[in-house]
């Protein structure tokens, strides 16, 4: 797992999402979040984690707002160079 995002902060994500969101969209990237959670270091969750969140659309917005410290799991290159 990258090295500024952990256990803590994934739950902590998870909780934030699920109290504040109601976009059925996200419901997959949270179901990875909960896999990811109990399998930190898991290379194919976090590739899962990714590709979900590219293919979220405007719902991308509603991770970004309410579990901001995923931000370094989800994007590879902010700038799309």
């Amino acid at each position: 797992m990258k090295d500024n995002v952990g256990v803590t902060q994934i739950e902590e994500s998870i909780q934030m999402l699920k109290t504040y969101s109601q976009d059925e969209n996200i419901k997959p990237f949270i179901s990875i979040l909960e896999k990811l959670k109990q399998e930190p270091d898991n290379e194919l969750l976090l590739t899962q984690l990714y590709d979900t969140f590219q293919n979220l659309g405007i719902s991308q917005g509603v991770i970004l707002t309410y579990a901001p410290t995923l931000y370094d799991l989800i994007v590879d290159d902010p700038f799309n160079d």
